[in-house]
């Protein structure tokens, strides 16, 4: 289901998408190439919770957000997959730290579970994001079909924003059956850039639509595929997108659990990693999965997923000048 814009409004958003970044690239004549290295030791910070009936054996959180709430303590929602769950097995679970550096938040116990009456698949939710906007945060999510949207005002409770004359949660989707998922959001300029996975044909891919208030999206730019993250469907995840002295950065997830694989693509252009070829993009592989950024108090922090997919963890990130 796509949202109801019309052709117009599609064409102008996503006319001020390139007019956008070319203006950021042409501000930045002289950015400086950078390399993203973890420092120091990792701190847990959430393990494999207990979910009640709902628990199995199996279980393993995965991809998820985190964020700073209106009271100052932060956030943490995870999908934890493999679960007891009807359908798609899939829910989120919340916990809460003190700060970010603070070790073993406190678990919030189920947030969130997929609710086939507003058009979300059963067991089906998958990789919560936060943005605030003014003194709302809108939390993106995917139900196994569908980017979806749920707002708050304290950050902690959350209520969905039914879409359209159905009423269902689904803001936009790639097309029937590709399992859209994945959102995250970053702001440039004043519009918001939204990246997201989808597999068309058994392909992996990350997608990028924009808007201007987080409610009608433009039609869908393909920003990377192939390379060096290959083309299964699995090889392309979690992606994440930061700016850092006049590049913008991807993060992508090719492999989980184990030995965690993320390939990480530096661009002067928010809509372009490569397609189809990455060499001029690619910068380096890091040893996580499923990693989220947070630039806090002047300093990069780095969250992703325990090697064996039974908790979150957080380091501190630095950012290299390439040579």
């Amino acid at each position: 289901m796509v949202s109801p814009l019309s052709t117009a409004k599609r064409v102008v958003a996503a006319a001020a998408a390139v007019l956008l970044a070319a203006s950021v690239s042409a501000r930045q004549p002289n950015a400086v190439k950078r390399i993203p290295l973890i420092e120091g030791e990792w701190w847990q910070v959430a393990g494999n919770p207990d979910l009640g009936v709902l628990g199995s054996d199996e279980q393993e959180p995965v991809d998820f957000g985190i964020w700073a709430a209106a009271d100052g303590t932060w956030q943490l929602w995870s999908c934890i997959r493999k679960t007891r769950e009807p359908g798609k097995t899939r829910l989120f679970h919340g916990w809460e730290g003190p700060s970010l550096t603070s070790p073993d938040w406190r678990p919030l116990g189920i947030r969130m579970q997929g609710n086939p009456e507003v058009g979300e698949t059963r067991g089906g939710l998958q990789a919560p994001h936060v943005t605030l906007v003014g003194d709302t945060y809108h939390m993106l999510y995917g139900d196994w079909q569908h980017i979806c949207r749920a707002t708050s005002r304290d950050g902690k409770l959350f209520q969905r924003q039914l879409q359209g004359l159905g009423r269902v949660t689904g803001m936009f989707d790639e097309r029937p059956h590709a399992n859209t998922r994945d959102p995250m959001v970053v702001k440039i300029g004043d519009i918001y850039y939204c990246y997201y996975v989808a597999t068309i044909d058994e392909v992996g891919g990350v997608y990028c639509r924009t808007s201007a208030h987080l409610t009608d999206w433009s039609e869908s730019t393909l920003v990377s595929r192939g390379g060096h993250v290959a083309t299964r469907w699995w090889h392309a995840e979690c992606p994440f997108v930061a700016f850092v002295d006049g590049h913008y950065y991807l993060f992508l997830t090719k492999n989980y659990k184990g030995a965690p694989e993320t390939n990480v693509f530096r661009s002067r252009n928010p809509m372009d990693f490569g397609v189809e070829g990455d060499e001029e993009t690619w910068v380096c592989s890091l040893p996580v999965a499923a990693p989220e950024l947070i630039q806090h108090e002047g300093q990069w922090y780095i969250a992703a997923l325990r090697r064996e997919l039974d908790g979150i963890r957080i380091a501190r990130l630095a950012w290299d000048v390439a040579e």
